[in-house]
């Protein structure tokens, strides 16, 4: 589990002696620098590294970084609000001793996911992993709910790029065929056992549809330590590429054309220890709780993907009939629906039955988007929304009236549509506060301004190489 309270100046209790002892730990095995990780608004990994031995000091005292990252955009331009993008200020990153962990990818490197503070000992309003273990924390001590998230990871895998960074695809073979597998299998081993050394259960691991593309599960945790787990795993895919003299990408659309890397996200609700998703009478074995939190993820689902797919190239992906849930419908095990109910093998539903959120992408925050999917989730739950009429089939192939009526329409054409639907969403507006919320619209107005009048090829060419 994540430890969920707030740091404070001076560390939290047993923290400071605790990182003292996994200091000497890890530099008896060779580790030497310890990568502080967090990710900025834009879906950027921003990171600083402090040596081994200091791992206690920041435990007790964090280490500086600028807020000013808030408000960069993925190409390192910035934008501003009403109180972030200034050079003034500083904050404190404090490592999470629970989810430190040896990178078997990088010999010699421990990493740790961070909470942000102020110099005073505050929350900082922008830190999105303080959002999300807020919203964890509210939906238990509120609604007696708990969550189990996890976010697949799909991924192109290319030659180094030269001075046009241009793509060109390590891999060959179909879509999932034995050949791509065959082909990148040196390279597939030593991730796979990488992530086990890292203690990362791996659920699945296959070649996918676009060229050069594979896709890896994990297993479900608490939402804070899977969106921890899905910024390490991409930190491990892509050092252990690095080593095979690969590069990979997890751009939404690596080429202007084709399907898209995406990261979908599974959630589940859960309730003294019972999965809400199964062993109920309402449609497919849910629960009621279980039906009000998937209602309110599609009745906020048209402002959710400005945080879920949050670059202008996230709209080159989204496209209809190519399995990136672009309509608001939902049906059980209906892969064209953006909200997918998965009920799992007989026998075994107990376990992993659960929701499956499609227009999401790895250009994501994951903090922000496992925060802003629960909010609407517990909308859904305090006002006990119910599912409309599901779909079967591709809602794209539904006459006008019919759509209609099943209250199915298509999500955001572009970055722009997205922002205009967050802006007027309320409930995910206050969840986030005003300072965060404003960040979201900040920047993805900036990305918006930095691809205007570029076509297709040029905006996947501009983020390629970024996520």
């Amino acid at each position: 589990m994540t430890t969920l309270a707030d740091p404070v100046p001076g560390g939290r209790p047993g923290d400071v002696e605790r990182a003292g002892a996994l200091s000497g730990e890890l530099s008896g095995r060779g580790v030497h620098g310890i990568v502080l990780a967090y990710v900025d608004t834009a879906g950027i990994g921003r990171v600083k590294t402090i040596p081994t031995a200091k791992l206690a000091s920041a435990a007790a005292w964090g280490v500086g970084m600028s807020p000013v990252f808030d408000t960069f955009l993925a190409d390192d331009s910035i934008v501003t609000t009403d109180v972030l993008g200034s050079p003034d200020g500083d904050l404190r990153l404090y490592p999470d001793l629970d989810q430190l962990a040896e990178l078997s990818g990088q010999p010699g490197w421990a990493w740790a996911p961070v909470d942000r503070i102020t110099q005073e000992g505050e929350r900082h309003p922008g830190c999105s992993r303080t959002f999300l273990r807020r919203t964890v924390q509210e939906a238990s001590d509120r609604h007696g709910v708990t969550f189990k998230a996890s976010i697949e990871i799909e991924w192109a895998v290319g030659r180094p790029p030269g001075p046009d960074g241009e793509f060109v695809p390590a891999v060959t073979g179909p879509a999932y065929g034995a050949t791509r597998q065959v082909e990148w299998s040196d390279c597939a081993a030593d991730l796979l056992a990488a992530l086990a050394r890292q203690g990362v259960e791996v659920e699945q691991l296959h070649p996918e549809y676009a060229a050069g593309q594979f896709e890896l599960s994990v297993a479900a945790l608490d939402p804070v330590a899977a969106a921890d787990r899905s910024v390490l795993v991409r930190q491990t895919i892509r050092a252990v590429a690095q080593r095979h003299g690969l590069a990979v990408s997890f751009a939404p659309a690596v080429l202007g054309q084709g399907v898209g890397n995406g990261g979908h996200v599974h959630l589940s609700a859960w309730r003294d220890g019972v999965n809400l998703h199964a062993g109920g009478d309402r449609r497919h074995g849910m629960r009621p709780e279980a039906e009000s939190v998937a209602a309110g993820i599609l009745t906020h689902l048209p402002a959710l993907t400005a945080v879920t797919a949050p670059s202008p190239a996230s709209y080159l992906r989204l496209q209809p009939s190519r399995w990136a849930g672009v309509f608001t419908a939902w049906g059980r095990e209906t892969r064209e629906a953006c909200l997918r109910v998965v009920t799992g093998t007989s026998g075994h539903r107990a376990r992993v039955a659960n929701l499956e959120i499609k227009p999401v992408d790895l250009a994501a925050n994951p903090y922000l988007a496992l925060g802003c999917l629960i909010t609407a989730g517990l909308d859904g739950l305090t006002s006990g929304a119910r599912l409309p009429q599901e779909i079967t089939g591709d809602p794209a192939h539904l006459g006008a009236d019919e759509a209609t009526a099943l209250g199915v329409r298509r999500l955001a054409t572009s970055l722009g549509e997205a922002v205009e639907e967050f802006r007027t969403d309320e409930p995910l507006r206050a969840a986030l506060g005003p300072v965060l919320a404003d960040a979201v619209i900040a920047v993805r107005q900036g990305e918006i301004a930095a691809v205007a009048g570029l076509d297709d090829d040029q905006v996947a060419a501009t983020y390629r190489w970024k996520y």
